[in-house]
């Protein structure tokens, strides 16, 4: 293999891993309570804390990046990762592995935008960059629904730490391949560091985050959400104005005046919302109520990952065949359409049924997420690629956590307030306490009363059930409601094609490795060509 065919293979490795531990962790939970003795608090930090620092911090490595370079930003990024994973492993309190968290977040930042914003550069006829971001496109899908398979069978063979160990080969693999194959790039005309525009963007995407997380516990209309809320608009306001004035922004906020971007950037979000909201819901549905184990549910998620794969691969070529718009538009209203099928699901869907939705699902999210990053990467000028592909990530983030907080909370209160109002009248207090805060808390309480007595046992494992699909289906309706508004502003907003090539763009600028037989196919390499 020739250097130049590293290329894609060491970006698409890169994204991977990046985009797998952002559900891998979740399967270990309750390993981690039986080992660390994690409360619930600490779990749901074990989770987030690298979904906030890897948010805070993608506006301002994305714009280093381009400053900086960008391969040298991917290799320190994939070290930071890489030993931050290990050092997780290695971990004995749930204390220090949140803060391995937090770093592993910080390499994160680091990879991700460099990943994009390196395929921009590199592959700058439309075509090929149109492919190129479609496997970039499906590596990421299909990595985040393989996280729970891949966690499973980790904790079905080893202990809850080989779940971390196993990113560092990864990242080290990722590394060699950028080390040997990937050609150097940067913005040639950077200016001086914006250190203002840094500051304040990692506090408002900090902060938004954080509230996000925190609003399900507190109350989506309490004071505290509110108040977080009202600060982080304020913190991305002094963000806009600084950004319009200063003669150096780390991020031209005109861009958000191209509908191409505006809307993109969009249904990236809506997408990465229903996408984070189904793993959500289904995964559960599987363990709960399907009864299938942590390894077995992340298997029956296997025909959202290929198809997610495939069709995002395809939904970039037919993009630039028929259109942005009509692609991504149907993308979404295939995700609606998913949606409004699975809230017929019930304890006894066959899963061939299930299987056929999650296909739907998985084409839908492809047609989606892919086109759309490609539009949101063909309206940036090359040499500023980094902070592009960083709001590309950053939406991608906020749908996410937006996605769980929303479909989460409306869930939850539903769940609760129907399992109390069926479960039996002489239930103890204590009992009914413990059996509203999950589904999960509710078959155990069902379990220990089957012992003693098996009618109220029955009892609370069906109210359980029928309280846990009113819930789903609740949520499905609000994600089916969030892709069905999505697809409007898709069809009324995002332009069919881009005003005018990418490769015609000003400040493109890709560096290669001085050898002679490198310099030309390396400024302009095409997917899949022979040496």
């Amino acid at each position: 293999m020739t250097r130049r065919r590293l290329i894609l293979p060491a970006l698409l490795i890169a994204s991977f891993a990046i985009n797998l531990d952002t559900t891998i962790v979740n399967v270990a939970l309750p390993t981690l309570v039986r080992e660390l003795h994690a409360s619930n608090s600490q779990l749901q930090w074990i989770v987030d804390a690298y979904n906030l620092v890897f948010a805070a911090l993608l506006l301002s490595a994305g714009s280093l990046s381009d400053r900086l370079g960008r391969k040298g930003m991917l290799l320190g990024g994939l070290a930071v990762f890489g030993l931050a994973s290990a050092a997780g492993g290695l971990t004995t309190s749930t204390g220090a592995l949140i803060a391995a968290r937090c770093v592993m977040g910080l390499g994160a930042a680091m990879v991700f935008p460099s990943t994009l914003s390196l395929i921009s550069n590199i592959y700058t006829e439309r075509g090929e960059r149109a492919r190129a971001i479609g496997l970039w496109g499906a590596t990421g899908g299909i990595a985040i629904a393989l996280g729970p398979i891949v966690g499973g069978w980790l904790l079905a063979h080893f202990d809850w730490s080989s779940i971390f160990f196993a990113m560092t080969p990864v990242a080290a693999l990722a590394a060699l391949l950028v080390a040997l194959g990937v050609p150097t790039s940067r913005d040639p005309g950077a200016p001086a560091l914006d250190r203002a525009g840094f500051g304040l963007s990692a506090a408002a995407m900090a902060l938004l985050i954080f509230t996000i997380i925190e609003a399900p516990e507190h109350g989506w209309g309490s004071a505290r959400t509110l108040a977080g809320f009202a600060a982080a608009a304020l913190l991305l306001g002094t963000f806009i104005a600084w950004e319009r004035r200063t003669s150096s922004p780390m991020l031209d906020v005109r861009l958000f005046a191209n509908p191409r971007f505006t809307a993109a950037s969009g249904s990236v979000t809506v997408a990465f919302f229903s996408l984070f909201g189904f793993i959500f819901l289904m995964t559960q549905y599987f363990q709960f109520i399907k009864g299938y184990d942590p390894l077995s549910a992340g298997v029956h998620l296997l025909p959202v990952a290929t198809s997610v794969g495939v069709a995002s691969v395809l939904g970039t070529k037919l993009a630039v065949r028929f259109g942005t718009k009509l692609i991504v538009t149907l993308g979404l209203v295939m995700v609606a359409a998913f949606y409004a099928w699975v809230t017929t699901a019930s304890a006894t869907t066959p899963y061939s049924v299930i299987a056929a939705q999650m296909v739907l699902y998985g084409v839908g999210m492809g047609l989606t997420s892919a086109p759309a990053t490609e539009a949101i990467m063909g309206a940036v000028p090359r040499a500023k690629a980094g902070v592009g592909s960083a709001v590309n990530d950053a939406t991608r983030l906020l749908g996410g956590t937006l996605g769980v907080a929303v479909i989460g909370s409306v869930y939850a209160s539903l769940f609760a307030s129907r399992l109390v109002a069926s479960l039996p009248h002489r239930l103890p207090g204590g009992l009914v306490h413990t059996a509203r805060a999950s589904v999960g808390s509710a078959f155990a309480v069902a379990e220990r009363l089957s012992a003693s007595a098996p009618g109220a046992g029955l009892a609370v494992r069906n109210a359980a059930t029928h309280s846990f699909l009113h819930g789903f289906s609740a949520g499905c309706v609000v994600a089916g409601a969030v892709a069905a508004a999505g697809a409007v502003m898709a069809a009324l907003l995002l332009p069919s094609q881009p005003a005018s090539p990418v490769a015609a763009e000003a400040g493109a600028c890709v560096e290669a490795d001085p050898a002679p037989e490198q310099l030309a196919p390396v400024a302009r390499p095409a997917l899949g060509t022979r040496s």
